[in-house]
């Protein structure tokens, strides 16, 4: 077998066995296949695409180029969530003491925040003490004892998506659904999930701008899961706008609190109740959604999980006395409130805009190895159909510097559209993929 023969295989368009596929990943990965065939075998999937068994079959292949985590001593049906990224989203945050105290397994590894986009480690580490640095069997003991816990990635998962990624990010064959997909799943099952409920983000502040190509990549996943013999299910969701009203760590962890006090947006509310409300479906909790989300609903209105949310975090070494004081946490020296220039509606906001800026406060980071400030940030104060008066304010930047740069002031501002006319607010959730198909 011959790398030029599959990749020329793959470039006539023809369907490769899932013996081609993995003597490539695993050539490529021991070091015996080089970067440019990788190369060209990337760009022949990006114009030629792959069927839905050969993307199982290149999950599959990447999932073994490394270790995978035996949960086995997890005790019940362990449910994952990943979401494809997107500005304000802390979901995992909130929906893991949730999940936990219905009884259910939480067991999260997560990554880090890379660009626009904010990562749950980042948030986690803005408490006092918090350590994600644990060890498999460490893991394993927090969830069977408190029935959540999260931890980092181990770079020994699933090694040759690393490397895979690091060759399509320079030859423009990152946008490529078949490659997206695997590249999410391999992680995602090589952490030794039972089920996984699927975010994927579509619109101006996620990776995928378009619907139908959201639908894509959330088909390509569940049957990459269900081929793989893993329950799995993804919703399709809106990020046309930052997802509640805080950017940036400390700000979305007070935010997470308040919602877990039934205090929180109402956007990302309901979003974490349809989210939960699958995870615990497949996690045998409940016998159907409705019912998982009624009850649900109730817990997050009645603030039933925070001793879950403050047992989680001792748990993990960090200071729990933060759900109920947020002065425990990083704060920002300056707040400055920004003034809308016109009255009318807000038509648009260009989240990806506002997370980029997120970023420079240095919220964020352009490459993995970047410190991050988690006490900077913006609270976005008007949504989408909102009304606004000229002069009330749009947005706070929180920051530690007492003169705010000119052009971050305008950025921000300019980010927000107004109309003077009345628009509709865009649904939250545009459908929802299962094996049994879609559901718009």
């Amino acid at each position: 077998m011959r790398a030029y023969d599959i990749i020329y295989k793959k470039r006539q368009g023809l369907e490769l066995t899932k013996a081609e596929i993995e003597f490539l990943i695993s050539g490529y990965n021991n070091g015996e296949i080089p970067d440019y065939q990788i190369s060209a075998f990337a760009m022949a999937v990006f114009f030629q695409g792959m069927t839905s068994r050969e993307t199982a079959d290149l999950t599959e292949s990447i999932i073994n180029s490394g270790d995978k985590i035996d949960f086995s001593k997890i005790e019940g049906i362990k449910v994952d969530k990943h979401s494809t990224g997107g500005v304000g989203d802390t979901v995992s945050l909130i929906i893991a003491p949730i999940i936990a105290y219905f009884g259910a397994p939480f067991a999260k590894m997560s990554g880090r925040g890379l660009g626009h986009t904010g990562g749950t480690l980042d948030k986690l580490e803005s408490i006092e003490g918090f350590n994600i640095n644990l060890t498999s069997k460490e893991f394993i003991e927090k969830v069977n004892k408190n029935k959540v816990a999260v931890m980092g990635q181990t770079a020994k998962l699933a090694p040759a998506d690393g490397k895979l990624y690091s060759l399509r990010d320079v030859t423009a064959t990152v946008d490529s659904v078949p490659l997206i997909a695997s590249s999410i799943m391999s992680k995602k099952l090589a952490a030794g999930a039972d089920g996984i409920v699927l975010d994927v983000k579509t619109g101006d502040g996620a990776f995928m701008k378009s619907i139908d190509d959201s639908f894509k990549l959330a088909e390509e996943m569940v049957d990459i899961g269900n081929h793989l013999d893993k329950e799995t299910i993804a919703l399709v969701t809106n990020m046309n706008q930052p997802l509640g009203e805080a950017i940036g760590n400390s700000l979305e962890v007070i935010e997470a609190f308040e919602t877990l006090k039934g205090r929180g947006p109402k956007d990302l509310t309901d979003l974490c109740i349809t989210v939960a409300g699958h995870m615990l479906v497949i996690a045998k909790i409940f016998d159907n959604n409705k019912l998982a989300e009624n009850e649900v609903r109730e817990v997050i209105e009645k603030g039933k999980s925070l001793d879950k949310m403050k047992e989680f975090i001792a748990g993990q070494g960090g200071n729990s006395r933060v759900v109920d004081n947020y002065d425990l946490l990083p704060v920002a020296q300056y707040k400055h409130q920004l003034e809308s220039p016109a009255e009318g509606y807000i038509s648009k906001i260009e989240a990806e805009e506002l997370g980029k800026i997120a970023m420079m406060l240095g919220a964020g980071r352009a490459v993995i190895t970047d410190s991050i400030d988690h006490s900077v940030g913006i609270k976005v104060h008007k949504k989408q159909g909102d009304r606004i008066k000229k002069g009330e304010h749009i947005a706070t930047i929180y920051s530690n510097e007492d003169k705010l740069n000119s052009n971050i002031e305008k950025r921000t501002i300019d980010s927000f559209h107004v109309t003077p006319t009345k628009v509709e607010k865009e649904p939250l959730i545009y459908g929802v993929v299962t094996k049994e198909g879609i559901k718009k």
